[in-house]
């Protein structure tokens, strides 16, 4: 019942035809994308920004996160290289959009961002909205006024997007280790009956896959891209230390009948 009235018909395990019915001529892709400075600074790597962009996260380091500068002081320095890949950096707009191409989603594709501000603004979105230009947000879709008395309380800014991602025909992620992507995919595993795609790239692997792309042809990209996905979509037994909220399906997180 709770399911129902948060998510109201937009659920996702409805038949194709109601759904077809419910959501009318438009179907969409919400997008998880973990791009914003905290994350950014965080995490050490290097973005293509030049000098100005690594005074700028240094000193946002600085201020935002002592203990990381501590601990920096006595541990063995990564290389942004070396860290980009292992998997440990944030997959940026533009590495967005080319998994979401090689993947066949088209430029009239509608695709609503989920989050908070990107770290770069329109400059750092710009490849992403050249190539999908129907991208929206809670704050373009609402006016001001509607959005007004969620604009203080800002887990109540995550439920708006976790609605609105719960309930897209697709839901794409950069980050599997996020709160509200663990939520939202563990959502649509656990009610979606098979019919919620969830688009959860291997960070790693992506790395390696477009390390190589002076030399890679976009055909094999797609492939390699696709293979990564499609693996990324099976439900597994929930690993030690692995999310509940991302794998709700394990029989160690059931209830069990006496």
């Amino acid at each position: 019942m709770l399911d129902k009235q948060l998510l109201g018909d937009f659920m996702a395990n409805i038949s194709s035809k109601d759904e077809d019915a419910a959501r009318g001529p438009y179907r969409y892709l919400a997008l998880h994308l973990r791009f914003e400075v905290d994350m950014v600074a965080y995490s050490m790597c290097d973005f293509g920004g030049g000098e100005y962009e690594k005074k700028e996260l240094k000193a946002y380091r600085e201020t935002h996160f002592p203990l990381l500068i501590e601990r920096l002081k006595n541990s063995k320095p990564i290389s942004p290289a070396e860290l980009r890949k292992l998997g440990r950096c944030p997959m940026t707009p533009e590495e967005a959009a080319v998994v979401l191409a090689s993947f066949g989603f088209k430029r009239g594709t509608y695709i609503y961002l989920a989050g908070s501000q990107i770290y770069g603004g329109n400059s750092r979105m710009h490849p992403f909205t050249s190539l999908y230009p129907n991208l929206v947000t809670k704050e373009t879709l609402l006016t001001p006024s509607e959005l007004a008395p969620f604009r203080n309380f800002s887990s109540q800014l995550a439920a708006l997007d976790f609605i609105v991602c719960a309930t897209s025909d697709v839901f794409a992620m950069t980050d599997s280790g996020s709160q509200l992507s663990s939520l939202v995919s563990g959502y649509r595993t656990y009610y979606g009956g098979g019919h919620a795609p969830t688009l959860r790239p291997n960070k790693g692997r992506l790395a390696a896959i477009l390390s190589e792309n002076s030399t890679i042809a976009w055909k094999s990209f797609e492939d390699r891209v696709r293979k990564m996905i499609e693996e990324g979509q099976r439900v597994h037994v929930r690993g030690r230390g692995r999310s509940i909220y991302r794998q709700p399906r394990s029989p160690e997180c059931m209830c069990k009948s006496q």
